[in-house]
């Protein structure tokens, strides 16, 4: 990357700070720097294209497919910088709290990233993890109507949760009297018999190997919706079960609710925590197959 392209990177951005107030301003600027950063890191915009940044988003304002050839930025990550760049609706999450999946995409990319719910930051992790799979599950009809008709790149599924909030106390305290809610026994596709876990997922999902997964839904403030229970239980029955290397990044949000922390607690582990940022956690879980310390056949509890 030549220094004159990333002095006009940084130019652009502060260009961009004219266009979006407040907040928002601050925080699509740093959006847009961060996926900006992460086509600089890949080397998707370099000297040797002889492409500046702009010109590649001009080109697929113009619908030019030739700006994603070859090492180009994807489609999806020059839409991502268009829209941070430019809007007023940006993430839920801080930039601290983005930041901490960010340095792991960083190091992980292209990988397999599961996300649990569509929202404002979509489009920022798909782009974050380019020519990689980032797949959505989305329980509200209308919002994922919604989103993908704004960014209809995004790979998305509508699935159905069986809890609810109010249940959780029930869920937590009686799961271990069910033999396939065990940590040595315990899966996910047609496991009816385990209220937690999501056993009617699309198929892609259980037949992938998720390098990293984020937990920010489904909506879990008041008694009646789902809650993220089985969400928790699941990553963690999908973390336990990896049959390849390394470990399975695990991000919860919200963990300032009573329910995310407990099952956080019991299912993802704090000795597996690895980092805190604002309300989000970042576990790093190790395999039973991969790693001898980790409880297998006779295993009783999850951590």
């Amino acid at each position: 990357m030549s220094n004159n392209s990333s002095r006009e990177i940084r130019k652009n951005i502060n260009n961009l700070r004219n266009l979006i107030p407040g907040k928002s301003l601050f925080i699509g600027a740093a959006l847009f720097g961060l996926i900006a950063g992460a086509l600089l890191i890949s080397g998707f915009i370099g000297s040797r294209s002889g492409n500046s940044l702009f010109c590649l988003l001009t080109a697929v304002k113009n619908g030019d497919g030739a700006a994603a050839s070859g090492h180009s930025p994807t489609p999806i990550q020059l839409q991502a910088i268009l829209h941070y760049a430019t809007s007023r609706v940006v993430p839920l999450l801080t930039l601290g709290e983005v930041t901490v999946s960010y340095d792991v995409l960083k190091t992980r990319a292209p990988c397999n990233f599961l996300v649990f719910g569509l929202g404002h930051d979509s489009l920022m992790w798909t782009s974050l993890n380019p020519r990689g799979k980032t797949v959505f599950l989305e329980d509200d009809p209308k919002w994922f109507q919604t989103v993908l008709k704004d960014s209809p790149y995004l790979k998305a599924h509508m699935v159905k949760y069986r809890t609810q909030v109010s249940q959780a106390d029930d869920l937590l305290s009686s799961y271990r009297s069910e033999r396939l809610c065990s940590p040595s026994d315990a899966y996910l596709r047609g496991n009816s018999r385990c209220r937690l876990a999501l056993e009617n997922l699309p198929d892609e999902v259980y037949e992938t190997e998720w390098d990293l997964i984020m937990i920010d839904a489904p909506i879990g403030y008041f008694a009646e919706a789902p809650g993220r229970m089985g969400a928790i239980f699941s990553a963690a029955v999908m973390a336990r079960n990896r049959k390849g290397s390394g470990v399975t990044h695990v991000f919860l949000h919200n963990v300032d609710r009573k329910v995310e922390k407990a099952f956080a607690d019991e299912f993802l582990c704090r000795k597996y925590l690895v980092k805190a940022v604002g309300r989000l956690w970042h576990f790093e879980i190790p395999s039973v197959a991969n790693n001898a310390s980790v409880a297998g056949s006779n295993a009783v509890t999850f951590c």
